[in-house]
């Protein structure tokens, strides 16, 4: 299993997660309710867990709100991801990888 890293990218008024896989950074805002963006990560995030399983590690400074929050995130997004892995292992819905 692959470790990605996460960030959080703190600005004025806006804070987002950013999950970086394979060098494609997939954004999260978290000052802001965007359920059709978050819906859009989730479907990259199924796109490449079809080539193999993977996880997200939080790599950050910060001990803020945003990283307590992100944490926590990062803890069930991890928990998803495996058991959708699960499921696209037993569907046999994953990529071969030659």
């Amino acid at each position: 299993m692959e470790t990605h890293k996460a960030t959080i990218n703190r600005q004025d008024e806006k804070a987002s997660l950013i999950l970086n896989i394979n060098e494609e950074n997939l954004e999260i805002e978290l000052t802001e309710d965007k359920p059709n963006e978050v819906k859009n990560v989730f479907n990259n995030l199924i796109a490449f867990l079809k080539k193999g399983s993977f996880q997200f590690e939080l790599e950050d400074d910060k001990e803020d709100l945003y990283f307590h929050i992100c944490t926590e995130y990062i803890g069930q997004l991890n928990t998803e991801l495996s058991s959708i892995y699960q499921e696209l292992e037993d569907y046999e819905l994953l990529e071969e990888i030659e």
